[in-house]
C-alpha cells in the first residue's frame, strides 16, 4: 500500500470521532506503530485537525470531509472487472449502463504515458 493510500485510509478511519491507538491502527493497515506515528505526523502537519499522543491514542476534533469518489487502484481494478463482465450480459439496462459507466470512468482517469521501450 502506497503512502498517499495509508493516509487516505487514516483519515476514514478516524472520520468516526473516535479515540484509537496507534497499535490498533497498525494492525489494521499493515504497518509499525512507527510508521502511524509518522503518518499523524504528516496529517496534523497538513493542517487536519488531529489530535493525540504515543501511548494514547489519535482522534480527530473536527469533522473532515473528502471527495465524494477517490478510489485506490484496487478499487478501480475490481470496478473495471465488474464492468466488463457486466457489459458482456444479454443485452438490456444492466449492460448499457455498464458500457456508459466504463466510458465515463475512462474519460476521467488520467492518461499515462507509454514506455517507449
Amino acid at each position: 500500500m502506497s503512502r498517499n493510500d495509508r493516509l487516505f485510509d487514516l483519515v476514514q478511519i478516524l472520520r468516526d470521532g473516535r479515540l484509537h491507538r496507534s497499535s490498533d491502527l497498525a494492525q489494521r493497515l499493515g504497518v509499525s506503530t512507527r510508521t502511524i506515528w509518522r503518518d499523524m505526523a504528516v496529517l496534523a502537519g497538513s493542517g487536519l485537525p488531529v489530535e493525540g499522543e504515543r501511548g494514547v491514542g489519535y482522534i480527530l476534533r473536527a469533522p473532515v470531509t473528502l471527495p465524494p469518489l477517490i478510489l485506490t487502484i484496487d478499487e478501480l481494478a475490481v470496478l473495471q472487472q465488474f464492468l466488463a463482465a457486466t457489459s458482456e450480459a444479454p443485452e438490456g439496462t444492466l449492460p448499457r449502463g455498464a458500457r456508459s459507466l466504463a466510458a465515463k470512468i475512462a474519460a476521467v482517469l488520467p492518461q499515462v504515458a507509454e514506455d517507449p521501450a
